[in-house]
């Protein structure tokens, strides 16, 4: 079993490395066999000593989510949720990304999906690419948004 000091030292070294979360590094000692109240005196040395801090990590992960892996803002939530970053620390950061972020992702996204989709009908590939983005967590508002605008392109090009 490791010690209390082990475990603080190793936790440091780690977040001096990158930015993690507090329910990312509570998991690592659960799964050392730590009790409660050690965890708690560690996180606590973390937090109080800027090893680690939530709303940090939460703005980087956004960010990084956002921009490299081009998520949609239900994906992240999701995600954050998992790392037990609470709503109130995430939800404000989320509410700064603006939607035209995502709609820079989306576009090319579904742009490069729709020749891929074999559907009988518009409507049956609009369902299609609807579950496809949903997947990759955006939202259905910013979806249709894209969707409306390709249909008004495709049309134009069969008339040109």
């Amino acid at each position: 079993m490791i010690t209390e000091e082990k475990a603080l030292s190793s936790l440091a070294d780690l977040c001096s490395k990158g930015e993690r979360c507090t329910g990312d590094l509570d998991e690592k000692m659960r799964k050392w066999g730590l009790e409660d109240n050690v965890r708690q005196r560690v996180l606590d040395y973390l937090t109080s000593h800027h090893f680690v801090d939530d709303e940090r990590f939460c703005r980087a992960y956004v960010n990084d989510k956002v921009r490299y892996n081009k998520w949609g803002r239900r994906k992240i939530e999701q995600a954050l949720w998992v790392r037990h970053i609470p709503e109130d620390i995430s939800r404000p950061i989320l509410d700064d990304v603006p939607d035209e972020d995502y709609l820079v992702n989306l576009r090319p996204i579904l742009h490069a999906k729709w020749p891929t989709i074999k559907a009988k009908s518009d409507y049956e590939r609009s369902m299609k690419l609807i579950k496809f983005a949903m997947g990759r967590g955006f939202d259905l508002r910013l979806i249709h948004q894209c969707i409306n605008k390709m249909d008004a392109t495709e049309e134009m090009e069969d008339e040109g």
